[in-house]
């Protein structure tokens, strides 16, 4: 993703405000186009959906297809919008554009359903209050998450000399520690290399799932206010800065994928981690939190995609209804199974129960996705999580400044932006 195009996009985009959608096609019916995510394991399930959906609605087809290319999905998204021709559904939407789609008026309230809220709530459970906007809307479907935890491949532990069964990673300090050994013995350039870039959207795998693992799922702002320059954000901050200092996470973007190049130990990542490291003798840990705790107790990042019902859609009784049907039981159990992403639903583990007994390597992921954190809500999501990355970036990754008072300073500078209309 290119965060320049994006953020010049979404901000050029937000003078067509309007507000949500709906209107006189509220409860219209009939044939509906969506939008699904490219990736092969998505197009299988939005395939395998539209086929069910379809034989059994003569009288309201889907026509599916993948969203159409380009430097990004929110970019096209936001595209579609402003063209007026965005179609009913979009499989991929992503919650830090939620705001701002709201606020060009591209999306539908699904709160203005009948059964809007009650559904949503429902499904997701607790998780569902986050997603939901500043006034307590729903603009977007709660779908499926990729909940993030630390991938260690076993034998570089092994051949530093490490217990690769039970590692040492639970503490900043016990992780700082594996950490010099994975390097001073050779086995790697760096214990773990998160991407040393400035996108926004980097925050949510270095200092965000820490984040939330510290402070038992506090998201980064809440009611308007920056929650992050407090002992738990300092600790995480200063966790990460010795990391780069002592040249235990490099500097320098990795050229292809370290983890699975051996450039880096370690590696945090999402569920879809399972098949793409199926050559990788790999294990799996919750990230770390300062004094250690339980991964039944610890809180992560979601790296959610969530789906919505755009505005310009004359037929949205329709939609809502394609919209419930693809989020049902029956069709998160299609969407576990294709794809390993985990449906934002309440007792995941309990519904599923065979699926994780017949692919144990997601149970931990199961688990950990009824304890994870999303970004703020609001039309300035992508705006607040730039100014922190540029902060990070500067303070944090190459040490220019002191990590405590430039914590401080862009708290302030966020609680700015999130309290913009």
């Amino acid at each position: 993703m290119s965060t320049a195009v994006f953020a010049v996009g979404i901000l050029a985009l937000s003078a067509c405000s309007g507000g949500g959608g709906g209107g006189d096609s509220a409860d219209g019916r009939g044939d509906i186009t969506i939008w699904y995510s490219n990736n092969e394991s998505e197009v299988a399930w939005g395939k395998q959906m539209v086929e069910a959906w379809n034989a059994d609605n003569p009288d309201e087809q889907i026509s599916g297809q993948e969203i159409p290319a380009g430097t990004s999905s929110e970019e096209v998204i936001g595209a579609a919008i402003t063209a007026g021709n965005a179609p009913c559904l979009i499989y991929n939407t992503a919650p830090a554009a939620v705001g701002q789609f709201e606020k060009q008026g591209g999306l539908v309230d699904l709160s203005s359903m009948d059964d809007g809220a009650d559904y949503i709530e429902e499904r997701s459970g607790d998780l569902a209050e986050q997603y939901q906007n500043t006034e307590g809307a729903y603009f977007q479907m709660p779908w499926k998450s990729n909940p993030v935890v630390i991938f260690y491949n076993k034998d570089m532990f092994t051949a530093a000399g490490l217990d690769a069964e039970n590692p040492a990673l639970s503490t900043y300090d016990d992780f700082l520690a594996t950490s010099r050994t994975l390097v001073e013995s050779g086995v790697a350039p760096n214990a773990i290399l998160p991407a040393p870039t400035s996108e926004f959207f980097q925050t949510q795998f270095d200092f965000y799932p820490l984040y939330a693992a510290a402070t038992g799922g506090t998201q980064i702002v809440e009611d308007g206010e920056a929650t992050f320059a407090d002992e738990a954000g300092y600790e995480v901050a200063e966790f990460w800065a010795t990391m780069y200092e002592e040249g235990l996470s490099g500097r320098e973007q990795a050229q292809g994928d370290a983890f699975a190049d051996e450039d880096a130990a370690m590696a945090i990542v999402g569920p879809w981690a399972v098949s793409v490291y199926d050559s990788v003798n790999w294990g799996s840990v919750p990230v770390p939190t300062s004094e250690g705790i339980s991964a039944e107790e610890t809180w992560t990042f979601s790296d959610a995609k969530n789906v919505g019902l755009y505005s310009a859609c004359d037929n949205q009784a329709t939609a809502w209804d394609v919209l419930k049907f693809s989020t049902s039981e029956e069709q998160d159990g299609q969407l576990v199974e294709l794809t390993g992403q985990m449906p934002l639903r309440e007792n995941l583990q309990e519904t599923y129960a065979d699926y994780f007994e017949a692919n144990p390597a997601y149970t931990a992921f199961g688990d950990q996705a009824s304890r994870t954190v999303e970004v703020p809500p609001g039309p300035n999501t992508v705006q607040m999580l730039q100014a922190f990355r540029d902060a990070w970036s500067e303070s944090v990754i190459f040490g220019e400044g002191d990590v405590r008072e430039s914590l401080d300073a862009v708290a302030t500078e966020v609680t700015e932006i999130a309290q913009q209309p």
